[in-house]
C-alpha cells in the first residue's frame, strides 16, 4: 500500500458506499484515519460498511437535494468539519446480454473493417424517457447535489477535496449506453468548472474516470462477454476496486494539492 500522510481528524462523506467501488473508497479513507460517513440507498448496506470502518451511515437518494443537504449539514455539524466528499453513487445501464454481445461484435467488426457484418443497433431507439431521466438524475444531479452541499462547507473553510466518479465513457463514448455516457461527460464538465471556481479558496475538485472494474455490477455478464471485454483492455484485465481506491485516496489528500479541475482516467490503457 502506498504511504500517504495521515487523514486523522478529517471527515469524509462517500455516496453509494454500500458496496463495490464506494465501499472500497470508504475503507481506504478510513484506513488512513478519516472518519467516514457512508451513504447508500440501502440502509442495511450503508450500516454494514459504516460498522466495518468505524463510521456512521445515512441512507437517502442522491437525487433528493433536500435530503442530501440535510445529511451533509448534519455530518458537518456533528463532527465540526467536512474535509472530503466522494460523489460515487450511480446506477449501471440494464444488462441485456444479447445487446452487450451485439455491441462487442459490432466493435470488433468495425475494428477489422467488416462493416457489412455489423448489426444495426437498437439501444438508442429503445431508450425510454424514464430511463434517460433516471440515469441523468442519479449520476449528474447526484454529483451536482453532493458537490454543492460540500462546497457550502469547504469554501468558507478554504480547505477540502471533492472527488467525483465519472467514467472512461465520458471521455470516449461507445455505441450503446448513450445516457450513461452523457451523464458521465456531464460530471467531467461539472468537475472542471467547479474546480476552476473554487481553486483560489483552497478547495480541490477532481474526477476519476474508471474503465471496466470487476465489481458485483458485472456479475450478470457471462464468461464469453467478460472475455470479449478483457480483450479490448491493453492491460489485459479489469481493474479491482482497491486499485481505484488508491487513486481516490491520492486525490482526497494533500499529496494532490496541485490538482484541481483535473480528470484522471484509470482504464488499463483504453483511453
Amino acid at each position: 500500500m502506498t504511504q500517504h500522510s495521515s487523514l486523522a481528524g478529517q471527515v469524509a462523506f462517500v455516496t453509494g458506499a454500500g458496496s463495490g467501488l464506494g465501499a472500497a473508497f470508504a475503507r481506504r479513507l478510513a484506513a488512513d484515519g478519516a472518519t467516514v460517513v457512508v451513504n447508500d440507498l440501502d440502509p442495511a448496506a450503508a450500516e454494514s460498511v459504516a460498522r466495518s470502518v468505524g463510521g456512521s451511515a445515512v441512507a437517502f437518494d442522491v437525487t433528493d437535494a433536500r435530503a442530501f443537504d440535510a445529511a451533509v449539514d448534519a455530518a458537518a455539524s456533528r463532527h465540526g468539519r467536512l474535509d472530503i466528499m466522494v460523489n460515487n453513487a450511480g446506477i449501471a445501464p440494464p444488462s441485456d446480454p444479447a445487446k452487450v454481445e451485439r455491441s462487442i461484435a459490432n466493435q470488433l467488426a468495425r475494428m477489422e473493417g467488416r462493416i457489412d457484418d455489423m448489426v444495426p443497433p437498437d439501444s438508442t431507439v429503445d431508450l425510454s424517457d424514464e430511463a434517460w431521466d433516471r440515469m441523468i438524475k442519479v449520476h449528474l444531479y447526484g454529483t451536482f447535489h453532493g458537490t454543492r452541499a460540500a462546497l457550502r462547507h469547504m469554501t468558507p473553510a478554504r480547505s477540502g477535496a471533492v472527488v467525483n466518479i465519472a467514467s472512461v465513457l465520458g471521455l470516449r463514448p461507445m455505441a450503446g449506453p448513450l445516457h450513461y455516457a452523457a451523464a458521465k461527460a456531464g460530471i467531467i464538465a461539472l468537475t472542471k468548472s467547479a474546480g476552476q471556481e473554487v481553486a483560489p479558496f483552497g478547495v480541490r475538485v477532481n474526477a476519476v474516470c474508471p474503465g471496466w472494474v470487476d465489481t458485483p455490477l458485472l456479475a450478470p455478464l457471462d464468461q464469453i462477454t467478460r472475455a470479449a471485454i478483457t480483450m479490448q483492455i491493453p492491460r489485459g484485465r479489469m481493474a479491482q476496486a482497491d486499485e481505484l481506491a488508491e487513486l481516490v485516496r491520492f486525490l482526497a489528500g494533500p499529496e494532490s494539492s496541485y490538482c484541481n479541475g483535473d480528470v484522471f482516467a484509470a482504464s488499463g490503457g483504453v483511453v
